[in-house]
């Protein structure tokens, strides 16, 4: 933890670092900490996700706001409210024994938990740029005493519109505070933004580590919360050979998931906070030595692994946020080897998933999981080239007259079969697996296999309707966010949107039985209302063979 020391931190923040698994700052945490902590300069940082930028400001925070405040000392804006929650709970995490008040507000919460929230006493509001302004506006927000104001994934405000929220909530402001400005790329925008807000700045370009995409293997599988187990036993057989780490979100899953393989004789092992120093390098030295084969672990306690060789990634619980999911991945796929990185995504979680996708910029294919009859023809048929390759390599000189004697009283097909089933029987046995329920299209109507949804609504270009007007309508009726609405197609009587799963339920059931005031009637488009064909789950390309655990290779 010295490296954390020599940026300026202090012990009551080390204590609380040491506690989360941190080692050392990231590139970004070494360069933007130092300055802030000197008050000396507002700061721009090109940064990608999974540089660690959030512990950037929030380890900022921690050290220089004050218990207990009568007023707000620090706001971060975000342009989701997936990134605010995420941006929360990590500035939570961090404060270790300080007891510092967090509060993440956005649309489409309900606003009176917020005003109570706010009432109580905030130092750190963390929000969407629309809602924050609400609360201005509603004089429930006072940020004219603020230290901090931080503008996180700035492009992605631009994008989607906000630039002109952002700079009204500036005006709002302490003039004196340092502002602090993340953002991926650096459109002319946001340089303008930063010339009137931020004259005298300092910017700081963090390279991130890029994972080798044409290395990994990206796929996702729809498993119901009750079947991963189950999944997570298929793609370990179906692999001629695994070697990875299964990340869970809770201890209690770490241990009930690494108990279960153990039971059915995979060599697993658990590592999570609970586990003591000394069992966590015995642990670790069995992994790295390969005695064990699979980690189950939590994103904590697999900080500071370091191995180059791991075949698979496995996502048994969704990661929390884009750099959970860039981290995971990026521990396969190293050296120069390929790796498959594997996420298991429940009905609920698609949402989830469209965001990971869109922030972390990744290519991540829907697949089944393998079915039985797959696995059992691929271990039959890698038990065949065993055989061959023991045949080749002779040296049974010392069981020759072993299989004289059992060729002299049976034939030849019976013993071999005998002998596959008394060393074999488990291994190839179908009962070795319990049942996984697939998922089948839902009510013939346009699901996709990212889990979005094609929506027809009865209004047009004769009515007035644009595709921003489409987007703000749904944002401000239904309370879904403008960035999850997609493929918006307007034509004179009527158009189209596309939405996550999740979000085109809350839109059906906003205007499900009612008019709204505005006469809109929304339904689920079909192949037969024009809504877009086929746009159901599967692999569209035709004849690609289901998934077999592991990285093509060509």
């Amino acid at each position: 933890m010295e490296k954390f020391r020599e940026i300026g931190l202090s012990e009551q923040t080390i204590r609380a670092l040491s506690a989360k698994g941190f080692e050392e700052p990231t590139e970004i945490q070494a360069r933007t900490i130092p300055l802030l902590l000197g008050g000396q300069s507002n700061v721009i940082a090109q940064a990608q996700t999974g540089t660690g930028k959030t512990a950037a400001f929030g380890l900022v925070f921690m050290e220089r706001l004050a218990e207990a405040a009568s007023n707000v000392q620090a706001i971060v804006l975000t342009p989701t409210r997936e990134l605010a929650l995420q941006v929360a709970d990590e500035i939570a995490s961090l404060r270790g024994d300080k007891r510092l008040r967090v509060a993440a507000v956005y649309g489409g919460q309900s606003i009176s938990l917020q005003l109570r929230q706010l009432k109580q006493g905030v130092d750190i509001v963390i929000g969407t740029p629309g809602r924050v302004l609400d609360h201005l506006k509603r004089g429930t927000l006072d940020i004219s005493k603020v230290a901090y104001t931080v503008l996180d994934e700035a492009d992605e405000m631009l994008n989607m519109g906000f630039i002109e929220d952002i700079e009204e909530i500036l005006e709002y402001a302490n003039p004196q505070r340092q502002l602090l400005l993340f953002s991926a790329t650096m459109p002319q925008r946001i340089l303008g933004l930063a010339k009137k807000y931020m004259p005298k700045h300092t910017l700081i370009k963090a390279e991130k580590k890029q994972l080798d995409k044409q290395l990994i293997e990206q796929i996702w599988f729809e498993v119901r919360e009750g079947d991963k187990f189950e999944a997570l036993c298929r793609i370990i057989d179906v692999e001629e050979e695994f070697y990875g780490i299964v990340f869970c979100r809770t201890k209690i899953i770490v241990d009930d998931v690494a108990s279960r393989l153990t039971a059915r004789g995979y060599e697993a092992e658990a590592l999570h906070g609970d586990i003591a120093q000394h069992q966590r390098e015995r642990i670790l030295t069995k992994f790295r030595d390969r005695h064990t084969t699979v980690l189950v672990a939590t994103d904590v306690a697999a900080r500071g692994i370091d191995v180059s060789s791991l075949t698979h990634v496995i996502n048994y619980s969704i990661p929390q946020d884009p750099e959970n999911y860039v981290h995971r991945i990026g521990r396969t796929g190293r050296a120069g080897n390929q790796g498959t990185a594997i996420t298991f995504v429940t009905p609920n979680e698609y949402r989830d998933l469209a965001f990971i996708k869109r922030i972390s910029q990744s290519e991540i294919r829907k697949e089944r999981v393998p079915r039985v009859e797959e696995i059992l023809t691929i271990r039959k048929r890698r038990l065949i080239r065993e055989v061959h390759r023991l045949i080749d390599e002779g040296g049974m000189e010392d069981f020759t007259a072993l299989a004289e004697e059992l060729m002299a009283e049976r034939d030849a097909k019976s013993v071999i079969a005998a002998l596959a089933a008394h060393a074999f029987s488990d291994e190839l046995s179908a009962q070795r697996y319990g049942e996984i329920r697939e998922f089948t299209d839902r009510d013939g109507t346009s699901v996709d296999a990212s889990g979005r949804t094609r929506l027809f609504v009865a209004v047009g270009k004769r009515d007035g309707a644009t595709p921003r007007g489409l987007v703000d309508f749904f944002q401000q009726e239904a309370g879904v966010p403008g960035k999850a609405i997609h493929d918006v197609a307007i034509f004179d009587n009527y158009s189209f949107i596309t939405a996550s799963f999740a979000e085109a339920e809350r839109i059906l059931s906003k205007f499900k039985g009612q008019k709204n005031g505005l006469g809109v009637v929304v339904k689920k488009a079909t192949a037969r209302s024009g809504g877009g064909g086929d746009f159901r789950g599967g692999d569209s390309r035709g004849g690609r063979p289901p998934y077999k655990g592991g990285p093509r290779r060509h």
